[in-house]
């Protein structure tokens, strides 16, 4: 077998079997696949796996970044887009400033453009920890909204602004003036490009009836996003998030009943392939960068390592807490829009800086030497110090991040159940209007008009016209449930026994089993 393909298999089966158990212990993977990834990089014999930066934007972050953008609320991220802009923009150049003047302070090789290359690098909050992790944890909805905007946007800033920091060190100049004009045209460009293949695909989409092709189109609408920016010298980021914001908003109408369904079970699996890859794929650096500092002390090694990890984290307090009151503190008509939040709410938020993938990825990207011929200054230093960051924001705060959502009381705030009530009574209500429409067309047998009508109005009886959440009859709404379960329980056995006994061959038991399956979902919802 290629070597590379057994790589391949066994850290996918790493992967699966390391998410198993960090579900048994109820610990977010990504965290868990990182920590594991670190013991197989330690195992001696075993074969380097070395990440090309290339790969990693390339295959990597498309999928993730457009992934997390079609799931976004895009009422909720436009209702939050000053947060979110804050952070995604200002929060991430005043950590590269921050980090770049601390480490030029304390490191000697650490030039003012070699220093902002670290700073832009280990700047962002990473797209896939703060999505995965937030899934697993109960927090108010707007909290987990502008943590994934954040994520969403600020890659674009980061990634950009270490464009320049690098052209800075290779070439050995820099123009404020054209950086500045570069920077809007990379946005601008960004977007635009991901405004169109959004666009596109929803067009194409919108003339197929064919499930598979359009869960395809949907597999490459981020590369084509991704890659047409980047060849254009624009922002391949924000066109893949773009393009994700743009489809997402549409795929309702765009996408059939029966692409929905597959694509979301197609698209959970590529994502948790992918999750998982990136971040065991972290650990396994251990080694190479561990080997680039053979010849440094250790202790001055550590030391700074903690300090750049320390200002990464304070610099997100110090930046998050102001943003948020000050501009209430001056302004009475965003107090009246907007008022002030809890502060407990802001604490989590200003803890949830955490780095992964795209920070190392950018580590990497760092070519080995300038246009003058000489070896890339501090590189291996730059490796590690994002490594360390990676780790302490990653695990260190995202391992914590449950105990600190707990004492300090911040809670689901039930948002989306209340929205999920209404949307349940309104689509039961139109229900019960088109049956009344229907009663006596030809094609509308009585009886089954009674029974849909009896089956809705049901329905309606278990959700509180109030969008109360404390109306709800949970006792009613479980056993409700359970007897839903246990005849889907009677109905399965019974055709499985049927084609057990060869009265019916496997085609009738997929198709009348993927019914059942197709109600038990529902229900499950």
């Amino acid at each position: 077998m290629v070597p590379e393909l057994e790589l391949m298999l066994a850290l996918l089966t790493a992967v699966a079997v390391l998410a198993a158990i960090a579900n048994r212990f109820n610990v977010p993977y990504p965290i868990f696949l990182v920590i594991g990834g670190l013991l197989l990089g330690l195992v001696p014999g075993l074969p380097v796996v070395a990440l090309e930066p290339d790969a990693v934007f390339l295959i990597f972050l498309p999928p993730i970044l457009f992934s997390a953008a079609y799931f976004t609320s895009w009422r909720d991220f436009r209702a939050n887009a000053r947060p979110i802009g804050l952070l995604a923009f200002g929060l991430v150049l005043t950590t590269t400033a921050a980090v770049a003047a601390v480490s030029h302070a304390l490191i000697a090789e650490m030039t003012w453009p070699v220093a902002f290359v670290l700073g832009a690098i280990v700047s962002p909050p990473d797209a896939i920890a703060a999505t995965t992790i937030f899934q697993r944890l109960r927090a108010p909805r707007r909290i987990v909204t502008i943590l994934e905007g954040e994520s969403l946007v600020n890659d674009a800033t980061a990634l950009v602004a270490l464009r320049f920091a690098i052209a800075a060190v290779v070439t050995g100049s820099f123009s404020f003036g054209e950086a500045s004009l570069d920077f809007v045209l990379l946005i601008v460009g960004g977007v635009a490009i991901g405004l169109g293949i959004g666009w596109l695909l929803g067009r194409v989409i919108a003339y197929l009836d064919d499930p598979p092709i359009e869960i395809a189109l949907t597999l490459l609408a981020p590369f084509a996003a991704y890659l047409s920016a980047e060849t254009l010298g624009f922002s391949g980021v924000l066109a893949t998030v773009t393009s994700g914001l743009y489809f997402g908003r549409r795929a309702a109408t765009a996408l059939g009943a029966a692409s929905r369904l597959q694509g979301e079970a197609v698209w959970g699996f590529v994502i948790f392939v992918v999750n998982g890859l990136a971040f065991i794929l972290i650990g396994l650096q251990l080694p190479d960068v561990l080997d680039s500092l053979a010849d440094r002390p250790v202790p001055a090694l550590l030391w700074h390592a903690a300090v750049i990890a320390l200002v990464v984290i304070i610099v997100r307090f110090l930046w998050v807490f102001p943003a948020t009151y000050l501009p209430r503190r001056l302004s009475a008509g965003m107090r009246a829009r907007d008022p002030y939040p809890s502060w407990r709410g802001v604490a989590v938020i200003s803890w949830s800086g955490l780095r992964g993938v795209v920070s190392l990825a950018a580590a990497l990207s760092l070519p080995t030497v300038t246009d003058t011929g000489d070896p890339f200054p501090a590189r291996d230093l730059i490796l590690f110090f994002a490594f360390v960051v990676i780790l302490v924001t990653l695990v260190g705060q995202g391992l914590s991040l449950p105990w600190l959502m707990r004492r300090l009381g911040v809670a689901d705030d039930r948002a989306a159940e209340q929205e999920i009530l209404l949307a349940r009574r309104s689509a039961a209500e139109a229900a019960l209007a088109r049956l009344d429409e229907v009663l006596g067309e030809p094609w509308a047998d009585s009886f089954d008009v009674a029974r849909f009508r009896e089956a809705y109005e049901h329905d309606l009886e278990i959700l509180p016209a109030s969008l109360d959440l404390a109306e709800v009859d949970h006792d009613h709404v479980a056993a409700h449930g359970k007897l839903r379960h246990e005849l889907q329980l009677a109905e399965r056995d019974a055709i499985i026994a049927l084609r057990n006994s060869d009265a019916i061959g496997d085609d009738a038991l997929d198709h009348v089993l993927r019914d059942l399956d197709l109600a038990a979902e529902r229900n499950a919802l």
